[in-house]
């Protein structure tokens, strides 16, 4: 555990601070135009309802009424809304860095935890209260504690996203008409994409202190 400890210290973690630096130089993290990442949800606005034998929809309920006192009167419910295209996927391009991102950060959260217990072990014993060396060796335990802490606080906000959109694409099946639901789309993946970038940044960083 010592030797590959310390090799994460020398070496691995130097390495990884310039990939990761080079990984945000990649031209699809650095899209100025936010427009170019939106993505069509194959949710298109249906034809507007119509009511038989009503003129402005107000008497719909009464249609099927009179349906059952004549029964030549012919009642129309709603259409049926099918998506086109089959599944809604998910912006792609945001998964694809999504896929990229997860495996980092299970890679931080996994050498930080090597490294800890490496520092835990070389904690000695406390038997007359505490020293210098023993109080920078728990610092530095903490600090790996909330490298970790946020690491693991990037694959939520990472799943969360996913359910946020999830839920709004849904509100946007159920009522196609309403436009701030689409436009909530179109921002809840831009936001996702500046955070993408801003977690590639912090792993970096995280590598140098």
């Amino acid at each position: 555990l010592s030797s590959q400890a310390e090799d994460l210290v020398a070496n691995f973690f130097p390495k990884k601070l310039l990939e990761l630096d080079e990984f945000l130089k990649d031209p699809i993290l650095n899209i100025h135009d936010l427009t170019q990442i939106h993505s069509d949800m194959n949710l298109p606005v249906p034809d507007p309802i119509l009511l038989t034998n009503s003129h402005d929809g107000l008497d719909g309920p009464n249609i099927k009424k009179r349906k059952l006192e004549d029964h030549e009167e012919t009642f129309q419910g709603t259409k049926v809304f099918v998506m086109p295209n089959g599944m809604l996927k998910s912006n792609q391009q945001l998964v694809d860095i999504i896929e990229k991102v997860k495996p980092e950060i299970r890679l931080l959260i996994e050498k930080c935890n090597t490294v800890k217990m490496w520092v835990q072990l070389l904690i000695p014993r406390i038997e007359d209260g505490n020293n210098f060396g023993v109080s920078i060796q728990e610092e530095t335990v903490a600090e790996l504690r909330t490298v970790e802490s946020e690491a693991a606080s990037y694959l939520d906000q990472i799943s969360r996203y996913y359910i946020t959109r999830a839920k709004l694409v849904s509100k946007i099946a159920k009522y196609p008409h309403v436009e701030d639901y689409r436009r909530t789309v179109t921002e809840i993946d831009e936001k996702e994409y500046i955070s993408l970038r801003l977690i590639i940044s912090e792993l970096r960083n995280q590598y140098v202190s």
